[in-house]
């Protein structure tokens, strides 16, 4: 079977050995001059303080802040290209940016030192033989009746062998974030840029526009940030109790900053729907409501369906239908309103059953997956078939609208090292680029579609984006699906994924089959057995009959079973 060809890996260079100094002090310095009147005196500080060390002090300074810790055995630091480590620990205790323990707790302990330390260390307190695993190792310990000061003496011994742990580590996570403007980035970025695994496409940077536009601003997002990591250890736990409260802490305040705003409405549509899920209706409603973001209406919806309250219903779903979200969310007012109007005496109109063009497939299973098995089965009957899902269409509309993506937008590019623009997924996308996405669609309908898509895929297939995947796209691949697919069809699926780029981003078929003519190829879905079409999937498929785009689902059978 044909498949989509691997690009080769990148060839990784060579990290000069303090790089890893030299990309936290470049972060320093660019949080410094982009956000210093942000700052508080305590971060401030802690700058102050790194920019007074000498370069060995810095390398070590870097090197335990991204270590997991806290603490660390001086002992066991073995850092070649810093030398000889005490006296750059006396530095870094000078400025304050190192601590030594008062004392240190038997689990503290248990993450410093080994199983056989730890035996030795306790072995005549202990009953013979001492248990063999570290948990029942340590169960043993703390039935010991000692206290810190002498669970130290134990294991340090005497001597009091030196633990060190870095101060300022929250600093440091403020300033990534300053810099970066989210939390899932960090250092990382700086490494897989340097090593050549990852390239950026050289937007233009906004400097003029910050994320965070002033000191309130940065501590309303942090604020938002820890809310959310205490609602995911509520979940965990299963305190609901807490829950109600951080429920009502939510409804208590008022996000003033547009960098918090699609975080606190994430938050809230996540604690109100476990709130729907414990049947506290009323407070989720609320929550739901102080939401505009899906599925806050349809959850709405629902819940007024569920407390009978039909009228309700009725206007909700009606007010989705005026000016709908999404489309997932104007697809479930849809499946909604029909049995609202019947409690109230009404007569929905009736949905025809709905069907889309399938065939089977009697395979036997020999591919790791049941779409690799009906692509080579398929292979008999068109003259290249790929296992492409999301990737081939998601890669085709990044080529197509490329420069867009990336174009000079203000407030949408913070760091070097985003792959696609901050508002990509949000309404504000296609809105603050109206006239480019208008010039750049009459611009693919006059000129030679496939020749530019190729333009740019040979310009920029480098860079790392959200929306093209290299490897799973090969250039044979596009030129393939290019000469092929009828210009029409790709603008077309363009303009909807325009429409939602985060809810339409998905659901495509598993598989693209090629004839050897233009016109001549097919969109199939697979399906083995007990699966069925997810509501995405669906949506693609109709918008595909709609247009005349040629789709079907393959409903598997296995001839073994």
């Amino acid at each position: 079977m044909e498949s989509v060809d691997s690009r080769p890996a990148p060839i990784s260079a060579e990290l000069p050995p303090h790089y890893y100094r030299d990309n936290f002090m470049s972060l320093c310095d660019t949080v410094q001059t982009r956000y210093a009147d942000l700052l508080q005196p305590q971060e401030l500080g802690l700058l102050a303080a790194l920019q007074r060390l000498d370069h060995q002090a810095q390398c070590l300074y870097v090197r335990l802040v991204s270590r997991l810790g806290p603490w660390f055995r001086v002992s066991k630091l073995d850092y070649p290209e810093i030398g000889e480590i005490a006296p750059v620990i006396d530095a870094l205790a000078k400025e304050q940016l190192v601590c030594e323990p008062a004392g240190l707790s038997v689990e503290e302990l248990a993450g410093l030192y080994t199983v056989a330390e730890l035996r030795a260390a306790y072995s005549h307190l202990l009953q013979a033989p001492t248990p063999p695993g570290k948990d029942a190792l340590l169960t043993a310990i703390y039935a010991l009746v000692l206290d810190e000061d002498e669970h130290q003496t134990l294991v340090l011994g005497d001597s009091r062998e030196r633990v060190i742990a870095p101060m300022g580590g929250e600093v440091v996570q403020l300033l990534q974030l300053l810099y970066f403007g989210n939390r899932h980035q960090n250092l990382t970025e700086f490494v897989l840029s340097d090593l050549g695994i990852a390239r950026y496409y050289p937007y233009a940077l906004d400097r003029e526009q910050r994320f965070f536009s002033c000191r309130e601003a940065l501590d309303e997002y942090i604020d938002c940030c820890q809310l959310n990591d205490i609602y995911y250890e509520l979940l965990e736990l299963g305190e609901d109790e807490a829950l109600l409260q951080l429920a009502g802490d939510l409804l208590e305040r008022d996000v003033r900053f547009p960098s918090s705003q699609a975080r606190w409405e994430r938050l809230c549509n996540l604690v109100a729907r476990q709130l729907e899920r414990l049947h506290y209706w009323d407070l989720s409603l609320r929550l739901f409501g102080r939401s505009s973001t899906h599925p806050a209406r349809e959850r709405r919806a629902r819940i007024l369906a569920a407390r009978k309250d039909w009228e309700g219903v009725v206007a909700l779903c009606q007010e989705i239908a005026t000016a709908p979200w999404c489309e997932a969310e104007r697809e479930a007012a849809e499946r909604i309103l029909p049995r609202a109007l019947r409690k109230l005496g009404g007569t929905p109109p009736r949905r025809g059953r709905e069907t889309f063009c399938e065939f089977k497939l009697r395979l036997t299973p020999f591919h790791e997956s049941v779409e690799q098995d009906a692509a080579h089965d398929l292979q008999r009957e068109w003259k290249s078939v790929y296992y492409v899902e999301n990737d081939l269409m998601n890669s085709l509309f990044g080529l197509a609208f490329w420069e867009q993506i990336f174009a000079d937008v203000s407030g949408v590019f913070h760091n070097p090292y985003q792959s696609v623009p901050a508002d990509m997924y949000l309404p504000e996308f296609s809105k603050r680029r109206e006239k480019k996405i208008v010039e750049r669609f009459a611009a693919l309908h006059a000129g030679d579609l496939g020749q530019e898509l190729l333009r740019v895929y040979r310009l920029y297939s480098r860079y790392k984006c959200n929306w093209t995947n290299w490897r799973r796209v090969s250039e044979t691949l596009l030129i393939t699906a290019l000469q092929i697919i009828p210009p029409d069809h790709l603008l077309a699926i363009w303009r909807r994924q325009l429409f939602d780029p985060r809810e339409n981003r998905s659901g495509f078929p598993d598989l693209i089959a090629f004839g050897d003519r233009p016109g001549a190829y097919c969109l199939i879905e697979v399906k083995g057995p007990g699966d069925k079409l997810q509501d995405n999937q669906k949506r693609w498929l109709r918008y595909f009959a709609q247009n005349k785009i040629p789709a079907k689902v393959a409903w598997v059978e296995w001839t073994n079973v």
